[in-house]
This record gives structure tokens, C-alpha cells and sequence, in this order.
């Protein structure tokens, strides 16, 4: 409990929760990390992409940049109507489930909940990439940086959502203010440095526009974590929806504004892609060179690249909570911890993210074709759902949303086949199988809590039910001492069936137990059961089983006596064979098991 506290800080008491709510400046840095900090990756991507039909194409970087700002505006317009239709949040989850029915709910969810694993694994791997840019000398260390990342993300996230507001927003307002500054200075230089021709290596492909789609699938990375808002607009101050739609246009403006700026100069300056230096690596030293500006730029690109994964911690635990809560994951994600966060949901995706940096050896181009499938089902699913509420609803101006939603639906879903198709061979593939296992998992989880549910449920008593007509007590030990003692007294206040069960394994120790209990059994019998095998599982649950069918109509209870060590290491030092006991039993209809502890003093 002292490391705990001394991790995660005191508890904070339930109703305090409201003050636990994020400003829209605040809210800014927690919930758009993700997006804002694609603009570091997403012109390179697209650059990755066209080079492969030759250096020519590198010139189509500036225009894929704009079409993806459009579709960027397209999506974030749809998600305003969203956030004010559903100012309760759950985003694409809740849309998608209650106006286009449950399977179309379970696959935006499951997509979502994917997409944020990979999220917090490509941002990791990228801002350390940013790292490795700047000083080659530590590309040997990427997995170690990226899971000690992970690690100390899971800290600040598990200490709440204001602290973690308040320790990621001086990073994201850094890295903004330095990319402006960036380009800025692109655009100062440009007036006495004339556009660097590249050199052309390779003709363009025969059929380029395949190239160019694969680019804009690439360079789609931009939009992940735009409907990071829509879900968290629960953790914003009142009025929750309207300072949420206002944070969502203040992330587009700049998502938008940056994203340009940096794929036009990074084409005026001839800047080529480069598995070893970023693009903002390679622009910020032709601009600034490598003095304290140009690292500057680079420790800001690795900050907010790492603490863009707080976004997926912002919002799988929440989305995960609101699924658990309809019983579609396993409902310990809905509980809130000591403060006031889902810290269940916390460590999965940790372990889930570190596990995947560690089988894709933390390298962001092999993580990037697994991103945006799952974002871009999300996306046209929860547009689609918002279009059959409009419809359904016809409140004031639906007519008008309506259009919006459908527009905005039917460029996400263009976008996902296009992101599907150029991206399958590279690894969709894997997210594409994905997406449908995750939803037969919750599909498999709901109906066990439904079958649960109803075998629990009182209109299932028979009333008038005969009570047990007889009580046997079973005692098992390993010898004689003052647990098995106190257990002894125990039994007898249940029942005056009572008996002590020991296996014969070593006749010299039998012999002696048999000894001691003729003097100190306090009237129990003691049945011996010989076990050849040396097994003490096997026959003492072959004697209940006995026991079982010698009274049909009772019930038993086995009292296992334990000794409970006072320093928690002392139990490795002995065996843990009631532990096991207990555990087998639990799957015995009929028995039940209880334990009566020992405390021992030192």
C-alpha cells in the first residue's frame, strides 16, 4: 500500500469527481495528443509511400496533404453534432448500438478498442524514434525507451485525470508552439532560399494512381484520435458538450493548418524520406541546423509523440467501462479506482501495448499499416448511426445534420476501403481478423453474463424447497498442530458429523499421527486413506465423492485448517495445498469449503 501511495498519491472520495474535470485548454492536451501529434509522422508516411514509384511522385505530397485536411474537416463537422446529440459520450460505440443495432455497436467498439492498443504503440514507437533521429547512438535501446514510455504513461494516467492534464499539456503546447516556430522559419528562409530541386532516381510507376492512394491510406494516420472528444465528453467542465465541440474545432484548426505546413515545405525544401531521420528532423535542420533550436524541436517531437498515447488512456478505460457496463467485457473495467480513473482498463492497455512493442520491435512503419483500419470503422459506422438518428428524431435542422452525417459517412467509409485495400498486404490483414474476434469475444462474454444473470435471478427459487437433511463436516490434515486443533473446534460448532481425513503416504509419520490424535482428537474420527501414488488430491476427492453419494440429499462442508505467515514472503516457504483444495471444490456441486486461519507472530 506505502508503494502504491507513493505511486499513484492519496485516493480522492467519490464526490470530488466534478472537480476533477478539464478545462477546454486541458481538455486540449489530454484528448487531441493523438491527432496533433500525427502531424510529426503522417507527411513521412505519405512521403514512405509515394517514393516507391520513384522520387517524381514525391510531388503529389502537398495535394494528398490537402485531401486529407478536407476529409480531417469533413469528420470533425460530423463529430460536432455528435458531441451535442450525445453529450453523455461513448462516441462511435453508442451511436453505431442504438440506432444501427447491436452487432453494428460491438464492431465500432471492438474497432475502437484496437485502434486505441495501436495508438499508444505507434505514438511510443514514433516519439522514440524522434530520439534515435537526433542521437543514433541509442537506436539499440528502442525497445527498453519505448516500454519504460509505456511505464511512466501508466503512472501519470493511474494518479487521475487532472493530474495527468497537468503534467501532458506543457508538452503539447510546446510542441505546437515549436512546429509553429518551425514553419515560421521555413517560410522566412524561403524568401532568400529558392524551392531545392530533388534529384529524380527512378521513373514513376506505370500506374501511379495506386501509388497515390497507398499514400493518402498512409498519410490517413492523421485523422486516428479525432473521436477521442466525442467519447470524453463526460471528463469536461459544464457545459460538457459545448467546451467539447469548442476543443474539437481548436484541434482541427491546428491539425489542419500544421499538417500543410509541414508537407509544403518539406516538398519546397527538397527533403527526401529516410528510414533513419524523421522528415521534422530533417526540415528542422535545414532550417535551423543542429543547434539548440533544432533539438529543441526534436525533445518537443518526442514528448508529445510519447504522450500522444494518453489519449487511448483517456479513452479505453472509458470506453471500456461503458461496454463493461452493458456486459459486453468483463465488468471489473467498471470499476473506478482510488482515483476516481478505470484503472483496470489502464493496465490492459498497457501490457497490450508494451506486448505489442516488443513483437514489432517498437519500428513505426511496421506498426503504421495495422493503424487507421479500426479508427475508420468507427468512424463511418458512428456517421452512419448519426444519420439514422436524425432521420428517426427529425428534430430542428435534421435535414441540414443529416446531409452533413451522411457526407461525412460516406467519405470515412470510401477512405476505410481504400485504407483496407492498399494496406492488406502490409498488415491490415491482421486488424481485419482482428476486429471480428474481438467482437465473438464480447458477443461470448455477454451471453455468459445473461446466462448468469437469469440463473441467479429470485424468480428462478422454488419455493418450498427441502432443506439439507444432513450436514458432514470433513477435515483434511497433514498432522497434528494447534491450526488443525482450532479447525477441530470449528467443525464441531457446524455439525456432529465431523471427520479429519489424512493420507497415508510415509507409514513411519502415519504411525506417528495416530499416535498424538488418540490422545488429542477431542472426540473426531480420523480416516486414513492410502494413496500408492503418493497423490493427496486424488483420494481425498474420491472420499467426498463417497461421502456425496452416501447423502444424496445433504451438503458438505471441508474445513481446511491454515497457518497464515505475518510477512507476505514467508508463504513461498510452504506448500499451498488448501489453496488447491479450495479450488477444485469450488467446481464440486454440493461441497463447500472454508478455511480457518492461524495467525502465526513472526
Amino acid at each position: 500500500m506505502s508503494i502504491k501511495s507513493f505511486l499513484i498519491g492519496s485516493p480522492i472520495e467519490t464526490i470530488k469527481e466534478k472537480h476533477e474535470r478539464l478545462s477546454k485548454k486541458m481538455g486540449l492536451a489530454v484528448f487531441s495528443s493523438d491527432p496533433l501529434s500525427s502531424v510529426a509522422y503522417g507527411t513521412e508516411e505519405i512521403m514512405f509511400a509515394l517514393i516507391a514509384g520513384g522520387a517524381a511522385l514525391l510531388s503529389y505530397t502537398l495535394p494528398i496533404a490537402i485531401a486529407i485536411v478536407i476529409t480531417v474537416s469533413i469528420v470533425v463537422t460530423s463529430y460536432y453534432q455528435t458531441i451535442h446529440a450525445y453529450s453523455s459520450g461513448g462516441g462511435a460505440y453508442i451511436v453505431a448500438k442504438e440506432n444501427l443495432g447491436e452487432l453494428p455497436g460491438l464492431i465500432a467498439g471492438s474497432a475502437l478498442l484496437i485502434d486505441y492498443v495501436l495508438t499508444v504503440t505507434v505514438s511510443v514507437a514514433a516519439g522514440i524514434a524522434a530520439i534515435t533521429s537526433a542521437f543514433p547512438a541509442t537506436k539499440s535501446y528502442t525497445i527498453t525507451m519505448c516500454l519504460v514510455s509505456i511505464l511512466f504513461i501508466m503512472v501519470v494516467n493511474l494518479r487521475g485525470v487532472r493530474e495527468s492534464g497537468k503534467v501532458f499539456s506543457l508538452p503539447v503546447y510546446i510542441f505546437i508552439g515549436s512546429l509553429l516556430v518551425l514553419i515560421a522559419a521555413s517560410l522566412s528562409k524561403s524568401f532568400s532560399l529558392p524551392h531545392i530541386e530533388r534529384e529524380v532516381t527512378g521513373a514513376a510507376n506505370i500506374f501511379p494512381v495506386f501509388i497515390i492512394l497507398r499514400a493518402f491510406a498512409s498519410g490517413c494516420v492523421t485523422l486516428t484520435g479525432i473521436e477521442a472528444i466525442s467519447n470524453g465528453v463526460r471528463a469536461f467542465k459544464a457545459p460538457e458538450a459545448k467546451n467539447a465541440g469548442i476543443t474539437l474545432v481548436w484541434m482541427a484548426v491546428m491539425l489542419g493548418f500544421l499538417t500543410i505546413g509541414i508537407a509544403y515545405f518539406s516538398n519546397y525544401y527538397g527533403i527526401m524520406p529516410n528510414p533513419n531521420e524523421t522528415v521534422v528532423s530533417q526540415l528542422a535542420r535545414t532550417v535551423f541546423g543542429k543547434g539548440v533550436v533544432y533539438y529543441t524541436i526534436q525533445f518537443a517531437t518526442m514528448l508529445v509523440l510519447i504522450l500522444a498515447a494518453n489519449t487511448s488512456y483517456s479513452d479505453f478505460p472509458r470506453l471500456s467501462s461503458i461496454m463493461a457496463n452493458d456486459r459486453y467485457l468483463p465488468r471489473q473495467l467498471s470499476n473506478r479506482g482510488d482515483k476516481l480513473v478505470f484503472s483496470n482498463g489502464i493496465l490492459i492497455l498497457s501490457f497490450l501495448s508494451a506486448l505489442l512493442i516488443i513483437l514489432f520491435g517498437g519500428d513505426t512503419h511496421s506498426l503504421i499499416p495495422l493503424y487507421a483500419i479500426g479508427v475508420f470503422t468507427a468512424f463511418t459506422l458512428s456517421q452512419l448511426g448519426m444519420v439514422r438518428h436524425w432521420i428517426r428524431e427529425k428534430g430542428k435542422g435534421w435535414f441540414k445534420s443529416t446531409i452533413i452525417n451522411g457526407i461525412g459517412g460516406i467519405t470515412t467509409g470510401v477512405v476505410l476501403v481504400i485504407v483496407a485495400v492498399e494496406k492488406f498486404t502490409h498488415g491490415a490483414w491482421i486488424v481485419l481478423i482482428a476486429i471480428p474476434f474481438v467482437v465473438f469475444l464480447t458477443q461470448k462474454v455477454h451471453r455468459h453474463y445473461l446466462s448468469v444473470a437469469e440463473q441467479l435471478s429470485l424468480e428462478k427459487c422454488i419455493t418450498g424447497e427441502k432443506e439439507y437433511k444432513h450436514h458432514s463436516v470433513i477435515i483434511p490434515i497433514s498432522g497434528l498442530q494447534q491450526a488443525v486443533i482450532s479447525a477441530i473446534k470449528y467443525a464441531k460448532a457446524l455439525s456432529d458429523d465431523v471427520t479429519a481425513v489424512y493420507v497415508y503416504i510415509d507409514p513411519v509419520e502415519t504411525k506417528k499421527m495416530k499416535e498424538k490424535w488418540d490422545v488429542s482428537c477431542m472426540g473426531v474420527k480420523l480416516e486414513i486413506l492410502h494413496s500408492p501414488y503418493r497423490s493427496v488430491m486424488e483420494p481425498l476427492m474420491d472420499y467426498i465423492d463417497s461421502i456425496r453419494e452416501k447423502h444424496k440429499d445433504g451438503i458438505i462442508t471441508v474445513v481446511l485448517p491454515e497457518f497464515v505467515p505475518s510477512k507476505w514472503w514467508h508463504h513461498l516457504l510452504h506448500n499451498q495445498t488448501a489453496l488447491f483444495i479450495k479450488g477444485v471444490l469450488l467446481f464440486k456441486k454440493g461441497v463447500v469449503s472454508t478455511s480457518v486461519p492461524f495467525h502465526l507472530k513472526v
